[in-house]
């Protein structure tokens, strides 16, 4: 297992997805230590000379003005702690725990919160040691950081908490035990730096926008193929078009369009001869559609990725000693990230249901069979896939709105708008995971299309595409249970066969 140096600066998507996996180890760099050390000093001798300071020795919120004595500072954070676990709902999955104590991690390694190096090292040994602890999925308004989702970890590393194992839900408290693990006693300012920021968004976000990244590809790869079974022009993808327009997203499907298709038998079949003077726009314009997806999800990675190695902590504490209470906790740089997200990936899945209509519609299909069963009246083939398909897409269209927009004021009015980027979160994913099943339908009907059209061959990549296909679901003249062929090509996707195999064409 490889080890991953948290230094504050430099993580990147792909760190985030290897930890969520569990596929590392942590380490905290010596220039972190370091700048941990100075900030903690610093907190150390507000405390020592009785100042007064945000979440040291003041209250929260709107009780920031009541004044905590240096006796009761240490009680302060722990009360801080146990208050804010009021989560609500299903337990996140393992893989967005991981990723948010990471991420936690790695902004106090940046050294502006003021807590103990043992304290970052304790988190550290805890997702070493593999615990996760049990942390509701619902609770945050996103600004004040994800507080409620943090306090749970925290809570967890306090040995009040309670974590995720193999037998169930286990108190933290004996699950360290096991582990070898002490409970931690938190000090001035550490439970507040534990639950301030904005890493349960973030993470969901982050896991999200790794697999949108992805399903980006795929739906190139999806579109080329099923442009083809449907013998398809390629002209609407002629270089000249996109570079008229500018548009950098579209011009990179469209190439990759050309690339996918470049060879196809059945494209040369139909060359000559052909009336159709344009496609549907389902295929004559996947560049624009599929490159302006391509290119809000540019702009999502860029806001993530800075989210990734950010200072969201308040008060936040500088070198020379300052104290500046600010509002980087708040999630709405993310939660208008995650927004735009969603609508990216429910336009990839919603173009890809209108190219599966195609296929299936005995009407628009030049020439398939009806629903591509074998024996159509007898058989409904792929007629029912495209319900689901319809299904998944309207709820994307629903999902779709925006959370970002959205604000309840929390604390007694202080904390009055509120990003709602925990839900933009929540939404973003649940869009990923509808589209990923969406396109996997489109390619179990190109892949059953393409049958029909024997014996000509669609491109090399296609053809690879289409073995990949048939290795987990074999070609059959019956019917199938085409629940259990979308989760097989669901998991060639998520395993990267069907975008390696696009990528392996355009470089």
């Amino acid at each position: 297992m490889q080890t991953l140096t948290v230094d504050g600066t430099s993580l990147t998507l792909d760190d985030v997805v290897c930890a969520a996996r569990g596929d590392v180890v942590l380490a905290l760099s010596p220039d972190a230590c370091e700048r941990i050390a100075a900030s903690r000093r610093t907190v150390e001798s507000w405390v020592r000379d009785g100042a007064v300071v945000y979440g040291v020795t003041t209250g929260f919120g709107e009780l920031a003005s009541v004044v905590i004595s240096p006796e009761q500072v240490a009680e302060l954070q722990e009360n801080l702690v146990i208050s804010h676990s009021a989560g609500a709902g299903s337990y996140l999955p393992p893989e967005v725990v991981r990723a948010m104590m990471l991420l936690r991690i790695n902004a106090l390694a940046k050294g502006f919160s003021g807590v103990r190096v043992e304290l970052v090292e304790a988190l550290i040994a805890a997702f070493n040691a593999g615990i996760v602890p049990a942390v509701p999925e619902q609770g945050s308004v996103g600004s004040s950081g994800d507080l409620v989702q943090l306090a749970h970890i925290a809570l967890a590393l306090i040995g009040k908490g309670w974590c995720l194992t193999e037998r169930g839900v286990e108190p933290s408290a004996l699950v360290l035990a096991m582990k070898g693990l002490r409970p931690v006693q938190l000090e001035a300012k550490e439970g507040l730096a534990l639950i301030n920021g904005t890493q349960y968004q973030c993470a969901v976000g982050a896991l999200a926008l790794a697999r949108a990244l992805e399903l980006a590809d795929v739906a190139d790869v999806a579109g080329a193929f099923s442009a083809d079974v449907l013998r398809s022009t390629d002209r609407a993808f002629d270089e000249r078009i996109h570079r008229a327009r500018g548009m950098r997203g579209q011009q990179i499907v469209a190439n990759h369009l050309r690339m996918l298709m470049a060879g196809s038998h059945i494209r040369e079949s139909h060359r000559t001869g052909d009336p159709r003077v344009q496609d549907a726009y389902s295929i004559r314009c996947m560049p624009q559609v599929h490159g302006a997806s391509r290119d809000a999800l540019d702009y999502v990675r860029s806001v993530v990725e800075i989210e990734l190695n950010a200072a969201n902590d308040n008060p936040l504490i500088f070198p020379e000693g300052e104290h500046l209470e600010g509002g980087n906790f708040h999630g709405q740089p993310l939660a208008v990230a995650l927004d735009t997200l969603a609508i990216a990936v429910a336009e990839l899945a919603n173009i890809s249901e209108r190219r599966i209509e195609r296929m299936v519609n005995g009407a628009l299909s030049n020439g398939l069979p009806k629903f591509l069963a074998h024996k159509p009246g007898l058989h409904s083939g792929m007629m029912i896939a495209q319900y689901t398909a319809a299904s998944l897409v309207s709820e994307n269209k629903v999902l779709a709105h925006p959370a970002s927009v959205d604000s309840i004021p929390t604390s007694a009015n202080q904390e009055d708008h509120n990003s709602m980027g925990s839900i933009a979160a929540w939404k973003a994913q649940r869009v990923v995971r509808n589209a990923e099943a969406v396109l996997a339908i489109e390619l179990l009907c190109a892949a059953r299309a393409l049958e029909f059209l024997r014996p000509l061959r669609s491109s090399e990549a296609l053809e690879r595409v289409y073995e990949a296909i048939r290795q987990r679901v074999p070609a059959t003249a019956g019917e199938r249970v085409i629940y259990r062929d979308t989760l097989a090509v669901q998991q060639l996707i998520a395993e990267g066969t069907v975008g390696s195999i696009g990528r392996a064409v355009w470089g």
